[in-house]
């Protein structure tokens, strides 16, 4: 992926960004869904600026992952969320989708751990934050390859809770889709964002998804 292009630069038509918690298999996401060559590891925060791939006229951004970075101080973490922050406000009117990934077995703990701090959740706020500059957001609950069959919906419905949407989550598929990156398993993550390009008579776009 290359690194050096904005939106603006490049002259596309339309952005597509990836946004995430730090070692959520945002990166593996991508290549999946794409093939995209984007360095993938298991040390959280391996991103640290915008990585960029082109496709016809559209820009596949994947953004640094935010939260806890191995082996980087506090303070480049709190510039890299600014980056992220600045970019996406930069962009926005070109930014015509935002995919925020999560840890889906993870996502209630983590969020009731920051609530117990009164603190917003860096997820919630990221889902708030793209919301409120304009950006149709997908929430894409990763990892659900863990969770047991018994446990799903009520996991979704829990999730779908801490994002501010009223369960059951049913009621929420156009926008929260559970997929797992690791086994491949994209079919309701594909199914939303076909049905965004759709939307955007886009139907060309259907090949490279």
């Amino acid at each position: 992926m290359e690194t050096s292009k904005t939106a603006a630069e490049s002259g596309v038509s339309f952005e597509i960004i990836f946004v995430g918690r730090s070692n959520v298999g945002k990166s593996s996401l991508l290549r999946e869904l794409f093939g995209a060559k984007v360095r993938v590891g298991k040390r959280p925060g391996v991103t640290l600026r915008p990585a960029h791939a082109q496709i016809s006229d559209l820009l596949i951004t994947d953004m640094p992952g935010f939260g806890f970075m191995s082996g980087v101080k506090d303070r480049k973490q709190d510039i890299v969320k600014d980056k992220t922050v600045h970019y996406i406000e930069d962009n926005a009117k070109k930014i015509k989708l935002g995919v925020l990934v999560i840890d889906g077995p993870a996502f209630p703990q983590i969020v009731d751990r920051w609530d117990s701090k009164n603190q917003i959740p860096i997820d919630v706020e990221m889902f708030d934050f793209l919301r409120e500059v304009g950006i149709d957001t997908i929430i894409a609950a990763n990892k659900m390859d863990k969770v047991k069959e018994n446990e799903y919906d009520p996991l979704l419905d829990e999730i779908a809770a801490r994002l501010g949407l009223e369960p059951p989550w049913q009621n929420w598929k156009h926008i929260i889709a559970p997929i797992s990156a690791k086994k491949g398993d994209l079919k309701a993550l594909k199914g939303l964002l076909r049905d965004r390009l759709h939307e955007m008579k886009r139907d060309d776009l259907f090949k490279y998804v």
